[in-house]
């Protein structure tokens, strides 16, 4: 049975942003899967495939403006079964990361997303570098970020393992999972109240579609085999789609992430990392760059031991990534106003 707009979390600020509209013809639809441009859509108990008109898609400014899986939309009934999208209600969150190739545009990974399941793997390929990256995605989206480890029935040392997450993931709550022997995810199952949207984010091969399923208590995710030489799962998932779970909660998969460069990062990065931001706090000088300035707290930290290198040279990297990418939106944003295509890299 398809649900409702209530049971699928629209907010009474998208409800506001259509009747503002003024087109007793338009209804509010949320995003439930796209694939190149053409979408399906669930809108009061129905399910319809919906396409945009094409005054929406000259106004686009980039790949961020255009609707993508959990997004509310004005949609306008034009056929059984079938509809028009006319406008992007307001997004309460929205998952950004910059899109692959050589333009410098936003692509959106989910919206309108409540909870962030950062999935890392206790495998091969556990990385807490790499896990840092996506807090500070998740802190700006303006979800709540929770640490999904999985296959922890295989971890060399779960111990440790975990005590490195909890290490980087500060206010972010770490959960500890097995899809095969079930441990942690009644942890889990606490996150999933009605109405309440989460998504999976992670590479490939860490267990994504695994978990779901779990969740889903039906096989609506393929599973690739695991491989021999490192016991990493094969990526199967091939599109971002929003499901019901049995306790009506929504749940967005999406496929594993072979990278993820930061977009927009402000304040995200500064909650991805607390504890360097407060250090930097504590410099005598607002504008201290931490190397020979006197009275550094951030050089002192390192010099203590109480900052580790890694976690200062993790901070820098994608500060100056953000930095870069600030700069990136900046020349496009001019090379636009001037009506020229955005310089590619």
């Amino acid at each position: 049975m398809i649900p409702t707009n209530e049971e699928l979390g629209l907010s009474p600020a998208q409800r506001a942003a259509l009747d503002a509209l003024a087109n007793e013809h338009l209804r509010a639809g949320r995003v439930v899967s796209e694939a190149r441009g053409e979408y399906r859509l669930w809108s009061d108990g129905e399910e319809r495939a919906a396409s945009c008109v094409g005054r929406f898609l000259n106004a686009a400014r980039g790949r961020g403006d255009l609707p993508a899986v959990g997004d509310w939309v004005a949609l306008e009934a034009t056929a059984p079964g079938e509809a028009m999208v006319h406008a992007l209600l307001p997004r309460t969150t929205v998952f950004t990361r910059r899109a692959a190739g050589l333009r410098d545009d936003a692509q959106v990974v989910a919206a309108n997303i409540d909870v962030a399941l950062l999935t890392a793997g206790l495998d091969g390929d556990f990385n807490v570098r790499r896990l840092e990256r996506y807090l500070a995605v998740a802190w700006e989206s303006g979800a709540t970020p929770v640490v999904l480890l999985t296959k922890c029935d295989l971890a060399d040392d779960l111990t440790a393992r975990v005590a490195e997450a909890r290490e980087v993931a500060g206010r972010a709550q770490v959960i500890a999972t097995s899809a095969r022997t079930g441990d942690g995810f009644d942890a889990v199952q606490a996150l999933l109240a009605p109405r309440t949207t989460v998504a999976f984010m992670g590479s490939s091969g860490v267990g994504k579609a695994t978990a779901a399923n779990l969740l889903l208590a039906r096989d609506a995710q393929r599973i690739g085999d695991v491989r021999e030489h490192d016991q990493r799962g094969r990526h199967t998932t091939t599109h971002r789609e929003l499901f019901v779970l049995p306790s009506g909660a929504l749940l967005i998969d999406t496929p594993g992430m072979r990278e993820l460069q930061l977009w927009e990062v402000s304040h995200g990065l500064d909650a991805a990392f607390e504890d360097v931001t407060a250090l930097a706090a504590q410099c005598r000088f607002r504008d201290c760059g931490h190397g020979a300035e006197p009275g550094c707290a951030v050089r002192e930290a390192r010099a203590q031991g109480t900052l580790s290198e890694a976690r200062y040279a993790s901070w820098q990297k994608l500060r100056d990534e953000a930095a870069h990418a600030r700069v990136a939106r900046e020349q496009r944003v001019r090379a636009a106003t001037r009506g020229r295509p955005p310089r590619t890299r």
